[in-house]
């Protein structure tokens, strides 16, 4: 089974480069599929356009934001319930197969057995409207050693908690592969281990964020090859700075993780 892939194109496009070239390249190198983050800072309506004009679905988007106020807060439960609803009418209308949620950062003292409550009370609130819909909400894992100081989900343990609280076919995981190696390692076994919980990938070279290339300490080969053999079948969206050229960038992406 081959390993779908996506470009994750807020993180992948140079600021120079208009939107409507990056995804003719994308799709002539073999791309059938990209993704934004938050839907509000983008043309909603003219990303789906230009995806469609070359070939290409939308299938993931942030769906509340942001990443340091979340479901760990229930403060913020409310507001995210309504955001997450928003964002899972739009999905469903657009035929976007997965909306993202963020657990926000800890709060100062909390166990993290309570914040797993938490974020699981907040979800049970919205888990129903998703599952009507047919949208996935999937939990992003992040982590909080270099690039998100605080987050609470920042290891896997985590994530398939909230998730196992929760109880829904539509509630799982963003399994961040460049997140999860600063983290935790073990990336290969833990994929295994948790893939009936994981509803999307996300990749990037590790140190940097950057090219997956020999450079960076994953080996990608290996984890796509591993993903395929679960039998996974949504989609390894690549959110990597590019190094030099992106259309290069994208074009050695997408051959590595070809299984």
């Amino acid at each position: 089974m081959a390993v779908k892939q996506s470009v994750v194109f807020p993180m992948i496009k140079p600021p120079d480069m208009p939107l409507d070239e990056l995804f003719r390249e994308a799709a002539a190198i073999g791309y059938r599929a990209a993704e934004l983050w938050f839907r509000e800072s983008e043309n909603l309506g003219e990303v789906l356009r230009l995806a469609g004009k070359h070939g290409l679905k939308i299938v993931s988007m942030c769906g509340h934001g942001t990443h340091t106020r979340g479901l760990n807060q229930p403060s913020e439960h409310d507001r995210v319930e309504a955001e997450l609803r928003a964002s899972i009418d739009i999905a469903a209308r657009h035929n976007i197969p997965g909306v993202i949620a963020l657990s926000g950062n800890r709060n100062p003292g909390e166990p993290d057995a309570d914040a797993v409550e938490t974020c699981a009370r907040a979800l049970k609130r919205v888990a129903p409207y998703a599952e009507k819909a047919g949208v996935n909400i999937n939990l992003e894992l992040l982590n909080s050693r270099v690039d998100h100081p605080g987050y609470f989900c920042d290891r896997t343990a985590l994530g398939a908690a909230v998730c196992e609280r929760v109880n829904s076919p539509r509630v799982k995981l963003l399994y961040d592969i460049y997140h999860m190696q600063i983290m935790e390692g073990d990336v290969i076994r833990t994929i295994r281990e948790n893939i009936r919980r994981i509803g999307h990938f996300h990749t990037a070279g590790n140190p940097g964020r950057q090219d997956m290339d020999d450079t960076q300490e994953l080996n990608y080969r290996a984890i796509c090859r591993a993903i395929a053999e679960t039998g996974y079948d949504g989609y390894v969206g690549h959110e990597f700075k590019p190094k030099g050229d992106a259309v290069e960038a994208l074009r050695r992406a997408f051959e590595m993780c070809s299984i």
